[in-house]
């Protein structure tokens, strides 16, 4: 009798898997492992949209009609091979927005050979829901081994019926989802709403189509018309805001200036106490004795790169490292430059290989004095975190290095301790260099996370104290920044040690969190003072020179002392005071979504002119970097 119920059993699978109604279930699976996907990425802390639901269905099911065009044999070998890709980039787009917020653009393929950033963290990037996106595979694959499923080879193929099928694919996909596609093209620089108005189908095509006509789409496409659009922006900003509120143009003439990249520094550390200690109590006594930048946003959402190209360049960085990946050969009116014509001594220091991110070839392409990479350093005096120079041995060691350099100097310094995964690997003791106890957090991500950034708050201390020792600190402008976020958007740890100091943060506070990095500024003369204004690292050049004294050329960004009163990032996003957009605008106050159809008309049109800026913005650095226009 059992043998008879498994009989019936093994032959009903065999039915299915050998008929057309595997094309369903195959369509059916995709369906659901694409609101799993949605689940755990984009709507991670709300419900899944209705309408994305509804796209998704059509699109999973017009995704798998062509296999019926196949015969049993060849559907079922495609049908799995197909349910296998989309599942991998299902994988990798889940994964890649854990690490970043962000979602993998086929432009990013070069940029796999420095893969260990992601790698070094790819623990926590995993979770138990991702066995999802494989489980229906190698259920099937195990039926296969194990011959409960066995392909028929049919005797009669049901043309007709594939027929219809095909017709009734090519009506729905030509009245449906060219609607879908358009609606998140009007999102060139989100891919987040990309993928929000058209799926997850929808945004992987936008991307390839973008890349396959990146030049052809550029809109400026000589100097001449990318600096006419530029000076039109930049006048239009020297109208509305003030360029100089506090009366700090030209007041560090001639001192020397130092450009402080601290690695993975988010600002809600800043005065943050764990277990009765500061975590970075370095830190907190240069913010609260000099200028502390309340609200600076990183441009970009993942590398380093990304962070000193915006910085450097004043222009948005491309997307994970391309500018310096894909065009290191560009020309910009980069800080570099700038200073170097005033005639500063111009110094870039970083303790990594000249090869990662292809440093070399970036800053060898720049009027940059003296460049010091990993070799540079006195190996027999170095110590080394992630097989790189640690920060103990890159402040002692820069200090040296400054105190011998032609005055004045403008020096850009990049610490790498602080990284990904935060283990502080390569210190035989790391709690000989820690000073906090993190508690219930101890042997977490983010516990890691809080004891390397003390670590690095502790040799920034050491560094300070010695240039007041050898003279220098009184004559120097220090500006410090994290590069970029720290632990991801909603890593539950992170949220609960800040939750018990703040107010319970909503969908936009967690957002903006994600990247607002610690910032500061020492101008000798200065007293203390805290900027509530919102900034971007765009900002950073325009103030340098215009604290110095120093000519500036082509900056997107604006004087952090000055009054514009919104920032962009380069995936679309628009920060202001009360305003949040991300492809919709919400409060800040309460995070809830803006309703632009029932607002006041003055508001309405503030709202509508910042996204109008910030699409000019982006198309100006694109079209300048693309096309390297700046070098013409």
């Amino acid at each position: 009798m059992k043998n008879n119920v498994g009989d019936k059993i093994k032959k009903g699978i065999n039915k299915i898997f050998n008929s057309e109604l595997f094309i369903i279930i195959i369509g059916l699976v995709l369906f659901f492992k694409a609101i799993i996907f949605y689940q755990l990425t984009i709507y991670i802390s709300e419900s899944v949209n209705v309408e994305l639901i509804a796209k998704t269905f059509i699109f999973s099911m017009l995704m798998v009609a062509w296999l019926f065009l196949l015969k049993n044999r060849a559907r079922f070998v495609c049908g799995l091979i197909m349910d296998l890709l989309i599942s991998s980039i299902m994988f990798a787009d889940n994964l890649y927005y854990n690490y970043s917020a962000s979602f993998i653009s086929v432009a990013q393929i070069s940029n796999l050979q420095y893969s260990e950033q992601i790698s070094a963290s790819i623990g926590e990037l995993l979770q138990l829901a991702h066995i999802l996106y494989f489980i229906d595979i190698v259920i099937i694959l195990a039926m296969l081994i194990f011959k409960i499923i066995k392909l028929e080879k049919i005797k009669e193929w049901k043309w007709k019926t594939a027929a219809v099928y095909v017709v009734i694919m090519i009506v729905v996909f030509g009245t449906t989802i060219p609607s879908y596609v358009h609606a998140a093209e009007e999102y060139k620089y989100n891919k987040n709403m990309q993928l929000e108005l058209g799926t997850l189908y929808s945004f992987h095509y936008l991307d390839v189509k973008s890349i396959v006509n990146m030049r052809k789409n550029i809109k400026y496409k000589s100097k001449d018309e990318v600096m006419n659009a530029y000076n039109n922006l930049k006048n239009t900003y020297n109208e509305k805001y003030a360029e100089d509120v506090y009366g700090f143009n030209d007041i560090a003439k001639d001192k020397n200036v130092i450009v402080l990249q601290l690695e993975s520094f988010q600002n809600y550390l800043y005065d943050k106490k764990i277990n009765g200690k500061e975590i970075t109590p370095n830190l907190n006594k240069f913010l609260k004795e000099n200028i502390y930048i309340k609200n600076m946003m990183s441009q970009s959402y993942t590398t380093t790169a990304d962070s000193e190209h915006s910085t450097f360049s004043s222009l948005y960085p491309l997307e994970n490292g391309m500018a310096f990946a894909q065009y290191s050969g560009n020309k910009y009116d980069d800080f570099f430059g700038e200073f170097d014509n005033a005639g500063f001594y111009t110094i870039y220091m970083h303790g990594n290989y000249g090869s990662f991110w292809n440093r070399t070839n970036v800053y060898g392409n720049m009027n940059v004095d003296e460049i010091d990479f990993l070799d540079k350093f006195d190996q027999e005096k170095s110590t080394y975190i992630n097989e790189w120079l640690s920060d103990e041995s890159l402040f002692n060691q820069a200090i040296d290095k400054l105190n011998n350099a032609e005055k004045p100097f403008f020096a850009n310094i990049v610490t790498a301790s602080s990284h990904t995964a935060f283990d502080l690997p390569g210190l035989e003791n790391k709690y000989d260099y820690v000073d906090i106890d993190v508690g219930k957090y101890k042997g977490t991500y983010f516990g890691d996370y809080l004891e390397s950034m003390n670590y690095t708050d502790k040799q920034f201390g050491t560094f300070i104290q010695r240039l007041k020792d050898t003279g220098l600190y009184d004559n120097t402008v220090i500006l410090l920044f994290g590069d970029h976020y720290g632990v991801q958007m909603h890593n539950y740890e992170m949220l609960e040690f800040i939750e018990q100091n703040e107010h319970q943060y909503n969908n936009v506070d967690t957002e903006i969190n994600y990247i607002n990095v610690l910032c500061g500024i020492r101008i000798p003369g200065c007293e203390h003072k805290e900027i509530e204004k919102i900034v971007s690292k765009l900002d950073i050049k325009p103030t340098l020179c215009k604290i110095c004294g120093v000519e500036d050329g082509v900056s997107l960004g604006a004087n952090i002392f000055g009054d514009k009163d919104f920032v962009c990032l380069n995936n679309g996003i628009i920060v202001t005071e009360n305003y949040y957009y991300n492809g919709k605008w919400h409060y800040r106050s309460n995070g809830e979504e803006v309703d632009t159809q029932n607002i006041d008309a003055k508001l309405k049109e503030k709202l509508e002119y910042y996204v109008d800026c910030m699409n000019e913005e982006l198309t100006i650095s694109n079209s300048m970097i693309l096309n390297n226009l700046l070098a013409k």
